[in-house]
């Protein structure tokens, strides 16, 4: 398997369970330099015995970097159960090991030397209180072995010549799903070249609606019902079958693949804290998207601070009054139904006063958006992620059926909101790894076909390392999900699973759509080229659903506690 010119990498000196037997052995010590992290992280946030909003707060850099350290140390344990899982199925090839260890290789580097938590901030042991004698933990064998020959130019050269060998539409490398994920992968996938991709970039372009009909396709394949329950009128698939088919359908445009988001979203609001005339009456109609809703959380002056927002609801015979601002709302026009956050209690000023409502609206069109009485709004122009459009939304003594107030008690609308966190940070996870994936995919495609001084440029090594890298941390992120997802699908609280799978994958999908952007030159800036609006879809990731800061302050509350 060596190539004459080349040095040795670590993949061509091992048998393959010699591989797992060191992948294996560098992760005890991993996890052990995360539990000395932990304990020096919390006595700089600790007052009295407890750790302190206060001082997590002041020392966030170490706090959002202990995240970013157990995310990594929780990417490794994922990778070692893939990788072993497909050599017990004799599934583990040549492409599957290169991933692997080059994987191993870089985050255990990163680990030692710096973790990017994004382009300009990079978090290091020491700023978690480490020294170096309790850095000096990582110098086992097995670690200096993997950082040292695993993640080589030898080994990215080789892995980026088996991907030319792959037809266009498959990934790089057994996902380690079943067979059942993988026939839903597979009709998605198909359904995303044939009716998505020839058409997503003109959509963009054109800053145009994601067709009905495309919404009509859908619906007829369950993407509106897969995980609700069949008793009413949904699938009851399983979380991970939500996360294959965001990721495929992300893969071809993450306007579409966000589609199932918002019916994913409300019906897990509806299943956790509806009444059951609510779930009876609206789960059958989001399964088959006769009702589409949208999301009404976010205030102009609250952001991530939910708590403080001041919309508020005042009851009006059996009926509520709704008064307000809105903005970021997704998919707003030609929506039915809203599930809007609002302040049912005036003397609360923190999220105990908040109530969740089902408000119906008439659907709008592009000369009448929003037909509805007391409501009105305006689209936000924004960069990317432009199929569904983003309204700024105003309220002035809207009505709501009383009836329609989620579980037919206020004060409970943070709680009933926080418990849908879970689903909707595994589904951006998942489109996340699709829009990776989508940047992979053309950016091959582009290095293939440029010829430069007289060769390819996949020819060139940097190239080819940029696409390799690529490859290995898609497949991170996809594990880290496809774990988050069987961890809810098994009823296990996965908070901390579904951030860092979020946390990760934003970042993976901003680093592949930006390489493959520097892979197609100047051309990668010029609006025609599919990779520049996959570079500004890309954007969004790190930001909506919990921006990176805050999951990673919740990732580190949490691992603290």
């Amino acid at each position: 398997m060596a190539h004459d010119g080349q040095d040795p990498s670590f993949h061509v000196t091992v048998l393959v369970d010699d591989l797992l037997k060191v992948t294996a052995a560098a992760v005890p010590p991993v996890e052990a330099l995360l539990e000395t992290a932990k304990a020096r992280v919390r006595a700089k946030v600790s007052e009295n015995g407890r750790v302190s909003g206060a001082l997590i707060e002041q020392h966030q850099t170490a706090a959002h970097g202990l995240a970013w350290l157990a995310t990594y140390a929780q990417s490794l344990r994922q990778m070692q159960k893939w990788a072993e899982t497909l050599n017990a199925e004799g599934n583990f090839s040549e492409t599957e090991q290169l991933i692997h260890q080059i994987a191993f290789g870089e985050y255990l580097w990163q680990i030692y030397g710096g973790i990017q938590m994004n382009q300009g901030e990079i978090v290091r042991l020491q700023d978690l209180g480490l020294d170096q004698s309790e850095m000096r933990g990582l110098m086992e064998p097995a670690v200096m072995t993997l950082t040292q020959s695993g993640n080589t130019q030898a080994a990215r050269t080789r892995l980026a010549e088996l991907m030319q060998e792959q037809s266009a539409n498959t990934t790089v490398g057994a996902s380690g799903l079943d067979e059942e994920l993988e026939m839903i992968r597979d009709q998605f996938r198909r359904y995303a070249v044939e009716k998505v991709e020839p058409f997503a970039h003109e959509w963009h372009l054109k800053d145009e609606l994601i067709p009905m009909e495309v919404i009509d396709e859908l619906a007829e394949m369950g993407v509106f019902g897969l995980t609700i329950p069949e008793e009413y009128g949904g699938f009851g698939l399983s979380k991970a079958s939500m996360c294959v088919v965001s990721e495929e359908l992300s893969r071809g445009y993450i306007g579409v693949g966000s589609l199932g988001t918002r019916s994913e979203i409300a019906a897990e609001l509806i299943i956790a804290g509806g009444t059951e005339a609510q779930k009876e009456k609206w789960l059958p109609r989001l399964a088959s998207a006769e009702t589409l809703p949208t999301a009404v959380f976010t205030e102009p002056n609250t952001g991530s601070d939910l708590g403080s927002l001041r919309t508020r609801a005042v009851k009006d015979g059996e009926n509520y009054s709704i008064t307000g601002n809105k903005t970021w709302i997704t998919h707003a026009t030609r929506t039915n139904v809203m599930t809007l956050l609002a302040r049912t209690d005036p003397d609360t000023t923190d999220y105990r006063g908040l109530s969740m409502f089902l408000a119906e609206k008439t659907p709008g069109d592009d000369e009448n958006p929003f037909p509805t009485d007391g409501m009105t709004g305006g689209e936000i122009e924004v960069l990317g992620y432009r199929g569904m459009k983003e309204y700024e939304l105003a309220f002035d003594n809207f009505e709501v059926k009383g009836e329609n107030l989620l579980g037919g008690e206020e004060g409970k609308g943070f709680k009933q909101l926080m418990e849908t966190f879970e689903s909707a940070r595994i589904q951006t996870a998942a489109r996340a790894v699709g829009v990776a994936q989508s940047a992979l995919d053309i950016a091959m495609q582009y290095a293939q076909d440029r010829k430069q001084f007289g060769k390819s440029l996949i020819e060139f090594p940097r190239v080819s390392g940029k696409l390799a890298m690529m490859a290995v941390e898609i497949m991170i992120a996809r594990q880290l999900t496809y774990f988050s997802a069987f961890e809810k699908d098994e009823g296990r609280r996965c908070d901390v699973e579904a951030g860092m799978a979020k946390l990760l994958g934003a970042r993976v999908a901003w680093a592949a759509a930006d390489n493959g952007l520097q892979i197609h030159g100047g051309n990668g800036f010029a609006l025609e080229y599919k990779i520049s609006r996959v570079l500004c879809d890309a954007r969004i990731l790190n930001i909506f659903e919990g921006a990176a800061e805050i999951q990673a302050q919740v990732i580190a509350r949490r691992i603290l506690g």
